[in-house]
């Protein structure tokens, strides 16, 4: 073992876009801080936040059906879109102000512009989709909205979709055009190669062990070198665990009392990629359906444009599916290895409480490619098998607690843990995830650091406008700051370039 013990303020384990959005908010507020890296593989932005391991959608709220809700009474709650959305324009607003600094050189390296649908069909679902538009349009956010249950509209918006579409069956959709694709594997590299200028050492094939408290009050983290085997010794004031998957063995290992009673359940993604160029180039949007009855949110049909190393592609999907590891890259004793004496009842009651979830996802397992091509063409009706390769994507980890609702509640949101003097975090879940990561770490933050944020505030305000305000509350900001963000980010050019 080394003896080699180093000492500073912030250590981030997992080089993934919740870290890079941390230490990148950081660096701008306490530019003065020592700030370290850890991640295991051999470089950033390669286990949840790689581009081919998640939808890529900035999600603004503006086509996922699952955030607005039918009431009994038949009306639309559009509350959590809402939020979403202005969460989003959070993170909008700091990539902005990192283009105008110097700190990103191309957004157009992550970020492009690309309309959002949402698309239904049966008579139920296009009356619910017709007052959910109504709900939303007359919102500000979602300014510019547009819907449509003619078939003749339907062909010029989704022409690969419609095409030899015989069915007589109602079929509508919405459509918004300022919708974007974000690339999050690469905005993360860009983000931690801008923190590498700014003196930020990033340890790749470093793997972290094991973390404990010292009796001084700072964290000591056991770090392994997977190059030479050697043992390191790494302590700090404050430890942030954004690992993905990975982040709840190591929150357990940290023993503090927050990181009791919570489990993990592991559900992996599969997505079908167009491999014909001349299918790719008749799409040019991303389109969510409605989620089967019995699916989890996460697995919300959606037939997506992309824009992976500076080329379109056309991804459908996702489908679920079970492996016991907590990352791709992870071990398949994950799963049992996270079952504690302290948290194996509230895991039990979740077992108990979700067996349609685990029949779904049995049965997605169990689906042939010819089964998977048969939901693809409820999409695009004549899509043919040898244009359509099947891909693995992301490994995500659902959060499962003990609330309200009783032991052992399945979460499918971003979960932030934090011990009760905020000098250790971990985030936990996964949707909507990246997209509002920037309004995420300002809430760690906030519990972290309360002692700095006063401070902290007038920079923040700079940095993101409608910090601290509702932007339903200040409509007068929402055209501001879409018109704003719109021009740092390139948005505007891309639009035109791609008409």
């Amino acid at each position: 073992m080394s003896d080699r013990q180093t000492s500073t303020d912030v250590i981030l384990i997992g080089a993934g876009i919740m870290s890079a959005t941390l230490g990148s908010l950081l660096k701008q507020l306490a530019p003065d801080w020592n700030i370290k890296v850890f991640e295991k593989l051999a470089s950033a932005g390669e286990e949840s936040s790689n581009e081919w391991n998640n939808a890529g959608t900035g999600h603004a709220a503006l086509c996922e059906l699952n955030y607005t809700d039918e009431k009994p009474d038949g009306s639309v709650d559009i509350a959590k879109a809402i939020k979403i959305n202005e969460q989003f324009q959070v993170s909008r607003q700091f990539w902005s102000y990192l283009v105008d600094h110097q700190q990103i050189r191309n957004p157009q390296d992550f970020i492009m512009p690309l309309p959002h649908m949402s698309l239904v069909q049966g008579e139920k679902n296009v009356g619910f989709l017709r007052r959910r538009y109504e709900a939303m349009s007359a919102n500000p956010l979602f300014a510019g909205m547009e819907f449509s249950d003619d078939p003749k509209q339907l062909k010029k918006w989704i022409p690969l979709i419609m095409q030899d579409r015989n069915s007589n069956e109602p079929i509508a959709a919405t459509k918004i055009d300022t919708g974007t694709d974000v690339n999050f594997g690469a905005l993360t590299r860009i983000l931690f190669e801008t923190l590498q200028r700014q003196n930020v050492e990033i340890k790749y094939r470093h793997m972290v062990d094991n973390i404990k408290r010292t009796r001084d009050g700072r964290w000591e983290l056991k770090v392994r070198n997977l190059g030479t085997g050697a043992v390191e010794r790494h302590s700090a004031n404050f430890v942030f665990i954004g690992g993905g998957g990975g982040s709840l063995p190591l929150l357990q290992k940290s023993g503090i009392p927050e990181s009791k009673r919570i489990g993990g359940f592991p559900v992996s993604g599969l997505f079908m990629v167009c491999n014909n160029p001349d299918v790719v180039a008749q799409h040019n949007a991303k389109v969510y359906g409605k989620a089967p009855v019995g699916a989890p949110p996460m697995s919300v049909p959606h037939l997506d444009t992309r824009y992976i190393d500076n080329k379109r592609s056309l991804l459908f999907g996702p489908f679920a599916g079970f492996t016991p590891k907590f990352l791709k890259t992870g071990s398949m004793f994950d799963l049992i290895g996270s079952v504690k004496p302290n948290n194996v009842v509230t895991m039990l009651a979740a077992g108990a409480k979700n067996m349609g979830l685990t029949k779904y996802l049995i049965q997605q397992v169990m689906l042939s490619k010819e089964k998977r091509m048969e939901d693809l063409r409820q999409f695009v009706p004549n899509a043919k098998s040898e244009d359509w390769d099947l891909l693995v994507a992301g490994q995500r980890v659902q959060v499962i607690k003990d609330t309200e609702n009783g032991r052992g509640t399945l979460q499918f949101g971003t979960e932030v843990v934090n011990n009760a003097d905020g000098s250790i975090a971990a985030l936990l879940g996964a949707s909507p995830g990246a997209s509002t990561a920037v309004s995420v770490m300002l809430e760690l933050m906030k519990k972290c650091f309360p002692q700095d944020m006063k401070a902290w505030e007038p920079k923040i305000k700079e940095m993101i406008p409608s910090y601290g305000l509702s932007l339903v509350k200040h409509p007068e900001l929402i055209q501001d700051i879409h018109a704003s963000t719109s021009r740092a980010l390139g948005l505007n050019r891309a639009l035109q370039a791609a008409k």
